[in-house]
């Protein structure tokens, strides 16, 4: 429609002039001649600018196309002419010869008529045997070119059903899964709360050990405490701390025994300072054993 609006028709008739009124004219004498071929008669409607230059470029149209086809039917009406002037001279050569069409046997007419449909059905103009063998050879060749094209396209659907069948396969697969994860999705996220729960939990146990372990740390630094006092040492120490006390458990014994003497002051002074020497002895000794350990440590 916006095709035929915009030829040069349209563009005059828009544009005004004095050829509207014989436009208009040529309008109305085309719709008057196709109503009357219908058997109708044109109906009544404004003729605008628009309207006009529509039905004009309408009429241009379809004049154009009437023309074309009565030079195609005027030449299908010679052809048909021609070929009936040519189809009463072979008639006529026929009598002649004595092979008109009433005088032959009903079985070579019969066959004849076969030869004439096998002919249009191979689209043969002439009865020659090698037409004929082209004609069955190009059918052949034809016939082959479609089987290969048949076995091609199964081939092809053979594979399409198989990719079918496993991606159903596949989509069942996943709708199970997606199910399956669908009634898995309430205990799971039960599972999460309770996960964040014991996890807000453990966060506040966290805190409060860490804040027991400065603590404690603070404690230790206050001590004292260093890393070489360890527990090994610890117990080393109270090992010879146990055979110290087994030593000096025997002096101890004596030196109370010194208190059931009568007192003798020169004797008394002699031994208390007899068991001082070996109590200080001792306690060297164990000095010098907790110096070695601690010295094995580091």
């Amino acid at each position: 429609m916006s095709d035929i609006l915009d030829t040069p028709a349209a563009e005059s008739l828009k544009s005004g002039g004095g050829s509207d009124a014989s436009r208009i004219a040529e309008v109305k004498a085309w719709l008057a001649s196709q109503f009357e071929a219908a058997g109708k008669e044109v109906p009544d409607f404004e003729y605008t600018t628009r309207s006009v230059a529509h039905l004009y470029n309408l009429a241009t149209l379809s004049q154009a196309k009437t023309q074309a086809a009565n030079i195609v039917a005027a030449d299908f009406r010679q052809k048909a002419t021609e070929y009936r002037s040519q189809a009463a001279r072979i008639r006529e050569i026929l009598e002649n010869v004595g092979l008109a069409q009433e005088s032959l046997p009903s079985h070579v007419v019969s066959s004849a008529q076969v030869l004439a449909n096998v002919a249009n059905l191979l689209n043969v103009r002439d009865t020659e045997l090698s037409s004929f063998l082209v004609a069955m050879g190009d059918i052949s060749l034809r016939k082959t070119a479609v089987e290969e094209k048949k076995a091609k396209v199964q081939k092809e659907s053979k594979i399409l059903l198989d990719y079918t069948r496993k991606a159903i396969s596949r989509l069942t697969y996943l709708k199970r899964t997606l199910a399956q994860l669908e009634d898995d999705v309430a205990p799971c996220e039960a599972q999460m709360e309770n996960w964040k729960t014991n996890l807000a939990v453990m966060a506040s146990k966290e805190r409060q050990y860490l804040q027991q372990y400065n603590n404690y740390k603070a404690l230790l630094n206050r001590l004292g405490y260093t890393p070489e006092i360890s527990h090994g040492v610890l117990a080393e120490m109270a090992e010879h701390r146990k055979e110290l006390e087994k030593k000096t458990k025997p002096i101890l014994d004596t030196l109370r025994s010194y208190q059931d003497l009568p007192p003798d002051k020169a004797l008394a002074a002699l031994a208390i300072e007899d068991k001082k020497r070996q109590y200080a002895a001792a306690e060297k000794y164990l000095e010098d054993v907790l110096q070695s350990a601690l010295a094995t440590n580091d």
